[in-house]
């Protein structure tokens, strides 16, 4: 008999209390939070799908390898560990530990860009941008028209637009020092590309002589949906068509809060002798020695393992399975959100959900507050306060306004995602009264992080 509830991959052993909350306690913490939700306080936040990054729980396994950590500052055992780990998945000559993703783009694109230069990208992340844009170059996002549109259903919405890449190339000859591909697509809705996609890619760079990073945080759970929507790859395990993926690119970048299933860490990993030498001086300018920049011996062995444990086929099929059990729930609603659904998150398309609230109000941003005052939920706005800031000052609205619930790894139960779908189908019944919210104080960079807000017109959500 084939059952078909996919139950959790694991037991619980240690739990964490978390605070329930009434609607005048958050009404009062996000006024003081000034309409930030990066800005509260963790324990006002009852079910906390801010992020996905360093959110998670570690395995017994993880825990263990922690209590191994050499401390050595250099030379240590952990980091000979954790170095195989990576080397095995990627099969990189050179790897280099950093405290998290965005210090291996800082390093990365300090040494390889130059100002006035261009980096295409299926589509840049908030770091990623912010990272090549201080280089002063231009961060390009090249997304496919399935891409940008939250409704159509395409199994690798996710991927580069090859057709554009190819034409951005051939009109700006030794003006590109790199292309980059992240997996999972993060800012296109946690949406998967294709192996053909990566491979077609490479093909193109090699014909420009360019070389083709992968923003490989969510590596796993790309190599999943290739496994599942690919054909060829079906009898393929996850690490095998992740080695593939890597082998197609000449280096990567890497937050290993995500699928390092780490509470911190990242790397980064390349084949150019020269290109490592000259970040790995840097590297120990400002994270700290090669063989543990930035991390802790305990760090790097969690990594390691992590790396081992994401790879496994019981826990991709169970992460995959409960992101799409709440898709179905809200698309059943008729709640508009990013479909299919991506890896790690539920992205809501609130300019479909909140017609009514022009995107100079982001309405994205309005309903994530919304999210929270009604039922205690953490999210994030992926629309115009996070990407409609331009590097010269203007404002341009982003050409999707998404609320992402992302999921942390191994944290939440099933009656945990059912709570969270009751709040938002409340939600969509009480949509009419939310209203939109004005820019009161923003720094000039990544300004979604620390911006204050306030409602545009009164209150948040009309009585």
């Amino acid at each position: 008999m084939i059952f078909k509830t996919i139950i959790e991959p694991f037991r619980i052993k240690t739990v964490e209390p978390i605070r329930h909350t009434n609607r005048a306690e958050r009404e009062e913490a996000i006024r003081k939070a000034g309409y930030n939700l990066f800005l509260l306080k963790a324990e006002d936040v009852l079910i906390d799908l801010l992020t996905d990054s360093g959110t998670g729980a570690m395995s017994a396994k993880q825990w263990s390898g922690m209590m191994q950590g050499d401390e050595s500052y250099a030379g240590a055992r952990s980091f000979y560990r954790f170095e195989s780990a990576v080397r095995n998945i990627t099969g990189f000559k050179h790897i280099i530990p950093t405290h998290q993703g965005r210090a291996a783009e800082r390093i990365l694109f300090g040494n390889a860009l130059k100002p006035g230069q261009i980096v295409p990208n299926n589509t840049h992340f908030d770091t990623t941008r912010a990272n090549v844009e201080y280089r002063q170059a231009q961060a390009l996002d090249l997304r496919t028209a399935e891409g940008k549109q939250p409704h159509v259903i395409h199994p690798f919405k996710g991927n580069i637009n090859l057709d554009e890449l190819e034409q951005m190339l051939e009109q700006n000859l030794g003006n590109v020092p790199m292309v980059m591909i992240t997996v999972t697509n993060n800012s296109g809705g946690g949406q998967p590309v294709s192996m053909e996609n990566i491979r077609s890619a490479h093909a193109l760079c090699r014909q420009y002589d360019i070389p083709l990073f992968l923003d490989a945080c969510r590596f796993a759970e790309n190599a999943w949906f290739i496994k599942m929507r690919e054909k060829g790859y079906a009898d393929k395990t996850p690490l095998e068509i992740a080695q593939e993926m890597f082998s197609y690119a000449d280096g990567a970048t890497m937050s290993a809060k995500k699928d390092g299933m780490a509470n911190i860490g990242g790397f980064l990993a390349l084949n150019d002798d020269d290109l490592a030498s000259r970040c790995k001086n840097m590297l120990i300018l400002s994270e700290g020695f090669p063989t543990y920049g930035g991390l802790a011996g305990y760090d790097l062995e969690a990594i390691a393992v992590g790396l081992e444990e994401v790879v496994n086929e019981d826990y991709l099929r169970y992460r995959i399975r409960t992101v799409e059990y709440l898709g179905e729930r809200l698309t059943q609603a008729g709640i508009p959100i990013v479909r299919p659904p991506g890896g790690h998150a539920i992205y809501i398309d609130a300019l479909s959900m909140l017609p009514h609230i022009p995107q100079s109000e982001y309405p994205a941003w309005a309903l994530s507050l919304a999210l929270y005052l009604v039922g205690g939920v953490r999210s994030v706005e992926i629309g115009s306060m996070m990407f409609g800031q331009q590097p010269d000052g203007t404002e341009k609205p982003a050409e999707m306004e998404l609320v992402r619930l992302a999921f942390p790894r191994r944290v939440y139960t099933q009656s945990h995602i059912d709570y969270l779908a009751e709040v938002l189908l409340h939600l969509n019944e009480i949509k009419e009264t939310i209203r939109g919210v004005r820019l009161v104080e923003s720094p000039p960079v990544l300004r979604h992080f620390t911006a204050r807000l306030e409602p545009a017109h009164g209150q948040l959500i009309d009585s």
